[in-house]
């Protein structure tokens, strides 16, 4: 009996014994898997970051673009500098332009306890050929037509935005605080009746104070230079070749500090309301035609400019779901850039001997002594946008119009014989036997856009632009050789120009 019972107790030790192996050999229970979880704070598209309490939001878009009559830009030809300056030659001038455009935007938002962290970037690239074809119909071409060169093809890579936000600072690449309205959701064409920098963006600093009810005020800190890509510094020097044909030189003085915005703003659910002031530095460089940097001839006084604007967008207009009408008047003395972004020459030929002209500075001197005169710069556009029988469909309705006035003493800079000057002051000999000696100039741009959205996120549409120029020196002048052009007397009147684009755009998340 005591034999059974300790072969029963030694059997029941090894059965736990071998139990408790088998229990050791048996996997750890793995963690929970944490999913990815929706961020309701912000809007559609965002999510939480795994492990971290950050939103993020990833969009981007697809755009397939062609036009009719536009340079390289998408700017009516010989719209404030457009490509070969709108020769409209069998060799200078390609009609139909080609552009792919893509881009993704990466926002990340975290709540702390000064409010909201914001970081914004949106990077893209593009391929494009241009309207005028730059280098001709030669056999020396061989080298561009190789390199996909030709007609301004080019692959590029640009950033528009890139900024960061917290406690009501915003600092980086952004949309200029003065801008209000953009043409961007109601037309493709880029019209030259506006000032807005939405497209490329500016470089700022800015702060915004909130004062409820939609109400908010900023003051910004922007960028005036000119080659990267800011408002633009464009003071005359009239001892330099100023003006010429199809370009425009500037001597500038350096740039010292950055333009001084203000902003007062309201957002209701009717829409929004802005008016705006910016101070703008226009000083000029040295006296005389030499650049060598010495000061010998001493220089003008430093000059400042300025800028001002006001508009508004109303939703839902006379009780139409989606549709929305706005309007914004902008002036500026010695700001051109904060009117329009055509700051290049304007310079459109017609059939014949016929052309017309327009250039647009901020200010402009001559000899010593003299100060840099302001120019004035003001414009007014609008917009309306119908949602058709369908949500599917929509049309717009966009125009403006910008004038360009010297005062009567950058006019006896320029002519001083008076109208019947016939060689101005700062062309350096390209333009002679002027009968009409007057630089002020103005345009017109009236242009339609109607798209079609089979989906959501999908864009089909067809923009028609329609560019009036009031010409600058109408009446008669002998002009130097310009490209395919021959010198010779020529009829300067106003022109009119009619560009059409179609672009299909896949939009995700913008």
């Amino acid at each position: 009996m005591k034999m059974v019972k300790s072969l029963l107790l030694g059997s029941a030790a090894g059965l736990v014994a071998v139990a408790g192996a088998q229990a050791a050999d048996l996997p750890v229970k793995a963690k929970p898997v944490e999913y990815v979880k929706v961020c309701s704070l912000y809007g559609a598209g965002f999510w939480y970051v795994p492990g971290t309490d950050t939103c993020l939001k990833i969009g981007s878009f697809v755009r397939v673009q062609t036009s009719w009559n536009t340079d390289s830009s998408d700017t009516p030809i010989g719209a404030g500098g457009g490509q070969n300056a709108g020769r409209e030659t069998r060799t200078d001038t390609s009609n139909f332009g080609f552009r792919v455009r893509s881009a993704v935007s990466v926002d990340l938002r975290t709540q702390t306890e000064y409010g909201t962290l914001r970081s914004y970037m949106d990077v893209g690239a593009q391929w494009s050929t241009g309207a005028s074809n730059t280098a001709g119909n030669t056999s020396a071409n061989a080298t561009s037509i190789a390199s996909g060169a030709l007609n301004g093809g080019a692959d590029t890579l640009w950033v528009d935005r890139g900024f960061i936000q917290f406690a009501g600072f915003t600092a980086g690449r952004i949309r200029s605080y003065f801008d209000i309205n953009s043409f961007a959701p109601y037309s493709y064409a880029n019209s030259r009746v506006s000032g807005d920098t939405g497209a490329l963006g500016i470089y700022g600093l800015a702060y915004t104070a909130q004062f409820g009810n939609g109400v908010t005020a900023t003051i910004s800190f922007e960028d005036n230079g000119q080659a990267s890509g800011g408002r633009g510094h464009f003071a005359g020097n009239l001892a330099m070749t100023e003006f010429g044909l199809g370009s425009t030189s500037f001597d500038n003085k350096g740039q010292q500090s950055p333009d001084v915005v203000g902003a007062l703003r309201i957002d209701q659910a009717w829409g929004y309301a802005q008016v705006s002031a910016a101070l703008h530095d226009a000083s000029g460089g040295y006296y005389g035609a030499s650049l060598t940097g010495a000061d010998v001839n001493g220089h003008p006084s430093d000059k400042f400019g300025f800028a001002m604007t006001g508009g508004f967008t109303l939703n839902d207009v006379l009780g139409f779901k989606g549709d929305q009408f706005g309007m914004q008047a902008a002036y500026s003395q010695g700001a051109a850039g904060y009117v329009t972004r055509a700051t290049g020459a304007w310079q459109m030929y017609n059939a014949g001997n016929n052309a017309g002209f327009g250039w647009i500075t901020d200010g402009v001197y001559g000899a010593t002594g003299t100060s840099v005169e302001l120019t004035t710069v003001w414009g007014i556009n609008g917009f309306f946008q119908h949602i058709w029988w369908n949500p599917k469909w929509r049309t717009s309705l966009y125009g403006g119009y910008v004038e360009i006035d010297y005062d009567s003493t950058a006019k006896s800079l320029i002519c001083p014989g008076g109208a019947a000057t016939a060689v101005p002051n700062g062309f350096g000999g390209a333009v002679t036997g002027v009968t009409n000696c007057n630089p002020d100039f103005s345009w017109w741009q009236v242009g339609t856009r109607t798209q079609w959205n089979p989906h959501p996120d999908l864009d089909i549409g067809v923009d028609v632009l329609w560019t009036h120029l009031n010409t600058a020196y109408k009446g008669t002048a002998n002009l130097a050789a310009n490209g395919a052009r021959p010198a010779g007397n020529y009829v300067i009147d106003d022109q009119d120009i009619l560009s059409v684009m179609f672009r299909i755009q896949r939009n995700f998340l913008p």
